[in-house]
């Protein structure tokens, strides 16, 4: 378990920006990406392990975030600025390309907020 962190405005504002997708969605989305043909994961395990972990961090204040909470956030935030770059307009694209983003939390073809 780490620790407390004190993460700084700017990559709490950057990381809500960008992630786009609400806690709902996000979860919804978890949970259809990972239904099979014969099953589906439990709701609190399904998805990836960093999608699990962003739709932590949205029910979390800043203040009560952890140092893997931060580095989870830089991770978010590096990966779909590596995909999307500065412009963060509503764009349609492959959808395996939108549905790799949307485990994120980032659907691109909402605004960022």
């Amino acid at each position: 378990m780490s620790g407390h962190a004190d993460v700084d405005q700017e990559l709490w504002d950057e990381f809500h920006r960008i992630v786009n997708m609400t806690s709902r969605e996000l979860s919804e989305w978890l949970r259809t990406r990972s239904a099979g043909e014969h099953a589906e994961e439990f709701p609190d395990e399904s998805g990836s392990q960093t999608g699990q972990h962003v739709l932590h961090i949205l029910s979390k204040r800043r203040t009560d975030l952890t140092e893997d909470d931060e580095r989870v956030m830089r991770n978010v935030v590096d990966r779909i600025h590596a995909e999307r770059g500065v412009d963060l307009e509503p764009t349609a694209g492959q959808s395996n390309w939108r549905h790799r983003l949307m485990t994120l939390g980032h659907d691109p073809l909402k605004e960022a907020r």
